[in-house]
């Protein structure tokens, strides 16, 4: 399984769990954790603006621990219905050329 998180510029984190391996709370808070460190890396400047993630509300991300992070570090998660019959942004910016869109 993998987890990506990316802006306009390009991938920030890839985050592949070890086969078989399911993420939970305490896997994504640690990886929350390495995405901090890689924007302020990677993108001065940005953890001084919001940070807006968006995921499902699958358990790890709807977790209490998840959710104090994100609010102790003021990031924002902007909604998007699980099983929405639009595409996820995702689907058509970071997998547009695996998917056959014409980018």
């Amino acid at each position: 399984m993998a987890t990506v998180f990316w802006d306009d510029k390009g991938v920030i984190l890839l985050d592949i769990l070890s086969e078989g391996q399911c993420i939970n709370a305490v896997q994504y808070y640690s990886t929350l954790g390495r995405l901090r460190g890689e924007i302020s890396r990677k993108r001065p400047g940005l953890l001084r603006r919001c940070v807006v993630l968006q995921h499902d509300n699958a358990t790890p991300y709807s977790a209490n621990l998840t959710q104090q992070w994100l609010k102790r570090y003021g990031w924002e998660i902007l909604p998007h219905p699980a099983h929405s019959p639009y595409l996820a942004p995702s689907d058509f910016h970071l997998f547009g050329s695996c998917l056959g869109f014409d980018l």
